[in-house]
């Protein structure tokens, strides 16, 4: 509870203190607002009438989290079935815990719920000890892991603005202040469409059935070249970096057989030379149609973006509130222009605690970035250190609070 109490604590002197709101939030009065308490809680169905009456809310109650619905209702107070939905905007999340990197096996941990075994990494199916399926799991913001995450999310807002056609200035993108990014598009041509035309935008997102002319692969079909567009040009481009640098190994590695992988670095300078110039499929001996079949299928998959799907075809959703604190981190939900995303670091930018230092008993912490400053990696040591560290620490369950 001391520990609770002290992270509650820094919630409530940022919001009181520190916080600043965006005027980019549209028709605040038209949005359900919700917020998860520290007392253990949901708050649902509040709405405001204004930018001001929302911050002193937050400065009152001080949430764990806050959120707010993507949706547009006529009375967003009401009941669901009641609240009268007039439109939503398009809402992409884009979660590390989505994406299979090697760094979980270094910061990721379980507990066996039946009998508190524990180990780190993927959590198994059953316990090795007592053969339990309950677990608790905890995970951990690294670097490795948001970088992943600001991949799949450059590759999402390549999508969004030269294949809809959607400009930056309806296209907000954020650091969703734990393990992900969102990206938040404000369109009259999309406000309106329902579940079923939004899963078709996510479908396109992960390039799933893709109609593209290599079906059958006729002779002297025209190769994919890197200056088509949208998802041809996508692969070509893909395609032209992997054989690029591509050995024999590689191509093994995506299922292609020896002798065809030889024949793909023996024809190197052919194979580009074609994807830059639309040359026939069929013009290195020894590579066939069903090559490039595996090829086209493999770059398919690897250009794709990683998005929740629920999150973007639910036209209710509610979404966490830019400028707010995450209750796993304690750092806030950080909004940067799109052309910034390259530069963007979130162990600066988003770091919500700026002063302050405290004693902290941790369990178990990798080695973590905070600033310029680095911390850990601990086991079962008693140490000092600031606010914002103490802080995450504590919402990541890996410490306690001692002064």
């Amino acid at each position: 509870m001391k520990s609770i109490a002290f992270v509650q604590q820094a919630f409530r002197e940022h919001y009181a203190k520190d916080f600043s709101f965006s005027e980019s939030l549209s028709m605040i009065e038209k949005r359900e607002f919700g917020f998860a308490l520290f007392e253990g809680w949901m708050l649902r169905h509040k709405s405001f009438d204004t930018r001001g009456e929302l911050v002193s809310f937050l400065g009152d109650s001080a949430p764990r989290d806050a959120y707010f619905s993507c949706a547009y209702y006529e009375d967003p107070q009401a009941e669901m079935e009641k609240k009268g939905w007039s439109g939503a905007d398009l809402v992409f999340d884009i979660d590390a815990d989505h994406i299979p990197t090697s760094c979980d096996k270094v910061h990721d941990q379980w507990t066996c719920g039946t009998c508190g075994f524990t180990g780190k990494g993927v959590v198994p199916e059953n316990c090795p000890v007592c053969s339990g399926q309950k677990f608790d799991e905890s995970t951990w913001p690294c670097e490795v892991c948001l970088a992943s995450a600001k991949y799949e999310t450059m590759k999402l807002l390549d999508m969004l603005l030269k294949d809809f056609g959607f400009s930056d200035k309806e296209t907000r993108v954020f650091f969703s202040g734990h393990r992900g990014y969102h990206v938040h598009v404000e369109n009259e041509a999309i406000k309106d469409i329902d579940s079923a035309a939004r899963k078709e935008i996510v479908d396109y997102v992960y390039g799933l059935g893709l109609d593209l002319p290599f079906q059958g692969m006729e002779k002297g079909m025209k190769m994919l070249s890197v200056n088509d567009d949208a998802w041809r040009g996508r692969i070509a481009k893909g395609i032209h970096a992997f054989v690029f640098k591509a050995k024999a190994q590689d191509y093994r590695d995506i299922g292609l057989k020896g002798n065809v992988a030889e024949a793909m670095v023996k024809n190197k300078t052919t194979i580009l030379r074609n994807l830059n110039a639309s040359r026939p499929w069929e013009t290195v001996k020894g590579v066939g149609p069903e090559t490039w079949k595996k090829i086209v299928d493999h770059f398919i998959m690897s250009q794709s973006a990683s998005v929740d799907t629920v999150v973007t075809t639910d036209t209710h959703r509610l979404i966490r509130l830019e400028g707010t604190l995450h209750g796993k981190t304690g750092m806030k939900k950080t909004e940067f222009p799109v052309s910034a995303i390259n530069d963007f670091d979130p162990f600066k930018s988003a770091i919500a605690f700026k002063g302050g230092k405290a004693t902290v008993l941790v369990s178990d912490a990798p080695r973590f970035r905070l600033g310029d400053q680095t911390f850990g990696p601990y086991k079962n040591q008693k140490i000092e250190v600031p606010k914002a560290a103490a802080v995450l620490l504590i919402c990541r369950k890996r410490a306690e609070v001692i002064e």
